[in-house]
């Protein structure tokens, strides 16, 4: 008997261990971002995957698609406005691959010298636990400029 009572207790503690503990701020995300674009008066539209984008200047250059290499110059921010990074005018390069599926996503909707926001929820930013300088669960927003796709 003693046995098994062990065996339960290990497995138990174990799966404790091992449980994933994120929490789904989908919903909350949503209303956030939606409180967010009211107060603001902005026009975003919202994409299958829950992501809010806005085009202020479409552009008129190529389109990336998911896997493009692009420049981008941006200023990242949380839905208080407090900037958590931010590039120069120049932009950076990077592959779309390499980036949080908001951007992934985001970017193709631009074409270069396309200029908007994205409002990415969690789950297409660094989820529920965040990172360095990014707590979980937190709303991103980013200021974009496609400057090329390379």
């Amino acid at each position: 008997m003693k046995k098994h009572v062990l065996i339960v207790l290990v497995f138990a503690f174990l799966t404790a261990c091992n449980s994933d503990d994120t929490i789904d701020f989908k919903e909350k995300n949503n209303e956030a971002i939606i409180a967010y674009i009211d107060k603001n008066n902005l026009e975003a539209q919202k994409s299958g995957s829950g992501l809010y984008y806005i085009i202020d200047e479409p552009g008129s250059g190529k389109q990336p698609v998911a896997t493009s290499n692009v420049t981008v110059a941006y200023k990242g921010y949380f839905l208080d406005g407090k900037t958590f990074d931010q590039s120069d005018a120049n932009g950076i390069s990077f592959g779309l691959q390499q980036v949080i599926k908001g951007w992934t996503e985001g970017i193709t909707y631009f074409k270069e010298g396309g200029k908007g926001k994205l409002l990415i929820p969690s789950h297409l930013g660094y989820g529920s636990k965040g990172r360095t300088g990014i707590p979980g669960g937190a709303v991103l927003i980013f200021d974009i400029h496609l400057i090329s796709v390379n």
